[in-house]
């Protein structure tokens, strides 16, 4: 998966990740801490702040004593809320696991520019299937993926909380 982008629940104001897959037949939402929003924003704006954020901390810290992030993955889905691992080999060869909330995660991997999975159960219980042009479908779902910043806010919106699967 790959984030789409970063946009904010117009009822709760609380950022939301969206991941996406490269042949953007699935999107992935998942509600994150502004803090953690910003670390991400910051990344995939190319912001350098001017001393190490949390986020470059670790990744600096783990390259330091040689480990490297293998991955990132949402693990898991339970009672809304998604958990994460996020996967090290240490200078050793060794694979380590890591318990990690999915915002961590995916900030961690973007600066380490390491692959983000999605568990296929949890994709499975919370993707949001988009249509293609090939397959034409009834649904009033859009791509959202590839929409800008301004749409997202005037699809934003337009949506009630009742849209939204999950809310927090």
């Amino acid at each position: 998966m790959m984030v789409g982008g970063i946009t904010l629940d117009p009822s709760t104001k609380m950022p939301i990740v969206v991941l996406k897959d490269p042949d953007n037949k699935l999107n992935l939402s998942i509600w994150v801490g502004p803090l953690e929003a910003t670390a991400m924003a910051t990344e995939l704006e190319g912001i350098r702040p001017p001393r190490p954020m949390t986020h470059d901390l670790l990744r600096n810290l783990l390259s330091e004593f040689g480990a490297t992030v293998e991955a990132a993955e949402i693990t898991e889905l339970r009672e809304s809320t998604y958990f994460a691992r996020i996967q090290l080999k240490t200078r050793e060869g060794k694979i380590v696991e890591i318990d990690s909330r999915p915002s961590d995660a995916i900030a961690l991997a973007l600066r380490t520019k390491s692959p983000i999975y999605v568990a296929k159960q949890v994709l499975l219980d919370s993707s949001e299937p988009q249509e293609t042009a090939a397959e034409p479908s009834a649904s009033t779902d859009q791509n959202l993926a590839g929409v800008s910043r301004d749409k997202w806010s005037e699809i934003l919106e337009r949506m009630s909380p009742e849209d939204f699967k999950y809310k927090m």
